[in-house]
């Protein structure tokens, strides 16, 4: 039954995404030509609105839907890291003009070229978790 109600917010999510134009390439295109605000809105929103979210079940001690404790672990910041994968992941968010998130909502709008950017994303998480422990962390 939890499968049922993730995947009835997830395609809701999906639609949400479709309808905003947030998984649209033009608008992501238009973001990384600094020619429109709407993608730095939605995504400062996004932000702004999980700091407020994250804040609001720390101090409510609010529950997973297991009824299990939500621990939030302190990271180590480390620049050179986060400035490497921000990097890859820009770029390849550039050039394929889809972020991970809505690669699913693509397909479901019907956007079949997106196949390709799926397989290599699921090739890509396989190779991480295969060379995971050879890699500094």
């Amino acid at each position: 039954m939890k499968k049922l109600y993730f995947l009835f917010w997830g395609v809701i999510f999906g639609i949400v995404l479709i309808k905003s134009e947030v998984a649209s390439w033009f608008r992501i295109y238009e973001m990384f030509q600094f020619d429109s605000f709407h993608m730095y809105g939605v995504i400062g929103s996004a932000v702004i609105f999980g700091i407020l979210l994250t804040q609001i079940i720390k101090r409510m001690q609010i529950k997973s839907i297991d009824n299990k404790d939500l621990v939030f672990e302190d990271k180590d910041f480390l620049p050179k890291k986060y400035l490497l994968g921000g990097t890859i992941f820009g770029l390849g968010w550039a050039l394929t003009g889809a972020c991970p998130g809505p690669m699913f909502a693509l397909l479901g709008a019907g956007y079949y070229a997106i196949i390709i950017p799926i397989i290599f994303a699921i090739l890509g998480t396989l190779a991480y978790g295969l060379l995971k422990d050879k890699l500094p962390h």
